[in-house]
């Protein structure tokens, strides 16, 4: 399977994760900053959260790992959270602004 590919499967299933305080996947709410396929198809994804007093903080990384291992060519996956730079509503796509009516 293609890099290409694979980021596009990885990225699917992202989208199928939801925040469970907004109605929005997190990757069109734009929580995932860096999705790095390496070696062997391992995957380390580099996400924020909308506040780092997120009451989620502690398992959406789960989940999101245990997603993205659903895809049968991917390796181990590391999910790691950043705060720098800080989310803000910018960073969602024009179809999660629509949806939570920022449009």
């Amino acid at each position: 399977m293609s890099e290409n590919k694979l980021e596009s499967d990885i990225i699917a299933v992202l989208q199928t994760v939801y925040d469970p305080e907004i109605p929005v996947s997190i990757y069109d709410l734009g929580l995932i900053y860096d999705i790095n396929i390496k070696q062997n198809n391992n995957v380390d994804i580099l996400m924020t959260l909308t506040t780092p007093h997120c009451p989620v903080a502690e398992i959406l990384p789960k989940q999101i790992e245990d997603a993205v291992k659903k895809i049968e060519e991917v390796g181990r996956v590391k999910v790691e959270i950043t705060w720098e730079p800080p989310w803000t509503q910018e960073m969602m796509t024009e179809a999660a602004k629509l949806e939570l009516g920022l449009m």
